[in-house]
């Protein structure tokens, strides 16, 4: 017990130091708790607003994994974004399971944790983003298709935005139940079948997939539909797979694409 204690203390510490916090949110909509870790930037004190990034993680990851990928805060520092990394709950898909009702991670999202950040940092109304790899990447697009109103411009990397890729694996069958029995349903909750709702929407979104990635070809899918649409995208396909050195190049071209969407 004496050394745990002396092991939170010690984090509590670090965190301070580094303009970190670590934010734990009970949820009616959750089925346990969820953690953020939010990363400020250096100037935090001497500006008045700042940009804000959502930073989604991927399946069976947790709010720690892009920090392992990118050193969030040396990020924060650089780009002067305040970077919220929230957890996923390993396989939550940022969505609202139709199958079960203490895995609402959607509502959880808009009603409880975006506006909690508002409120508790000086974010900047005009320059709010989202973005996130595989299964994160898909919940970034999906939430920015939901509510492209709170969101100045969003991203994914590696994204599973075709859902019924993963059927079988990722959790989503418990999440979503079968396709074959009800294909509607699971059209509904995909960024592929729902990216027309975003015509008209001039906000900025980039996507990027290696050539190597298992979603590779449904990335592809999605840059055709939005060209159809003549939507306000970024397609970046280029060489890699579905992992960590692939992220560690792709996260720095999405935050050189978000630092030029400033406004």
């Amino acid at each position: 017990m004496k050394r745990l204690i002396i092991l939170t203390i010690a984090l509590i510490w670090q965190l301070s130091a580094y303009s970190q916090d670590l934010l734990v949110y009970q949820s009616k909509n959750l089925p346990r708790a969820d953690t953020t870790w939010v990363f400020k930037p250096k100037n935090y004190k001497k500006i008045d607003k700042l940009p804000v990034m959502f930073l989604l993680h991927g399946y069976s990851g947790n709010y720690k994994q892009w920090n392992n990928i990118m050193d969030a805060q040396k990020y924060a520092d650089e780009y002067g974004f305040v970077i919220v990394c929230p957890d996923g709950l390993f396989s939550s898909w940022y969505l609202n399971s139709p199958a079960k009702a203490d895995w609402q991670y959607e509502t959880f999202f808009f009603d409880e944790l975006y506006p909690d950040i508002k409120n508790k940092y000086k974010v900047d109304d005009k320059n709010v983003f989202i973005s996130g790899l595989s299964m994160g990447g898909h919940g970034a697009l999906y939430l920015f298709i939901k509510r492209p109103d709170l969101f100045s411009g969003a991203g994914s990397t590696s994204g599973g935005i075709k859902l019924s890729d993963g059927f079988g694996k990722f959790g989503l069958g418990d999440l979503l139940g079968n396709p074959q029995a009800d294909s509607e349903l699971w059209k509904k909750f995909s960024v592929t079948e729902n990216i027309n709702q975003l015509k008209g929407n001039e906000k900025p979104f980039i996507f990027d997939c290696g050539s190597s990635d298992m979603f590779y070809v449904s990335n592809n899918q999605l840059k055709q539909k939005c060209d159809e649409l003549k939507l306000n995208a970024t397609y970046i396909s280029q060489p890699g797979g579905h992992n960590k050195a692939y992220w560690t190049k792709s996260i720095k071209q999405q935050f050189e694409f978000f630092k030029n969407q400033l406004k």
